[in-house]
């Protein structure tokens, strides 16, 4: 019984996550807007137009050094709130609660500096 609990979590928060394209859109904003001071670049997946995926990603990279990124998803979470993703590593790849632009963008950068620089992080 507990795994059909699981299993029908999963799909309402899949679900809610599709369905949540401009809500995803808006927190990507939002965050990258709270990394911005902090000199990283970015490149935004979630224009339909241009990038048709299914889930708004937000690329942030170091702009001399394209191999030291990490791809940001917005998704929904359980209790009705949203968080920011590792895109690659899917539910497992939690990084912030949505509602805190600053402090995920903190723990972006901490993240991607300590790719960049490992022996100094």
């Amino acid at each position: 019984m507990r795994a059909l609990s699981l299993r029908a979590e999963r799909q309402v928060l899949r679900l809610r996550t599709r369905l949540g394209r401009r809500t995803a859109v808006r927190y990507l904003e939002t965050l990258a807007v709270a990394l911005q001071p902090q000199g990283w670049r970015f490149v935004k997946f979630y224009r339909p137009e241009e990038f048709p995926t299914p889930l708004p990603m937000l690329w942030v990279h170091a702009g001399f050094s394209k191999e030291v990124g990490i791809v940001v998803s917005a998704r929904a979470t359980p209790g009705g709130t949203w968080g920011y993703y590792e895109t690659l590593r899917g539910r497992q790849g939690f990084l912030w609660p949505c509602g805190d632009a600053k402090s995920a963008a903190e723990q972006i950068d901490l993240f991607l500096k300590g790719r960049m620089f490992p022996g100094t992080w």
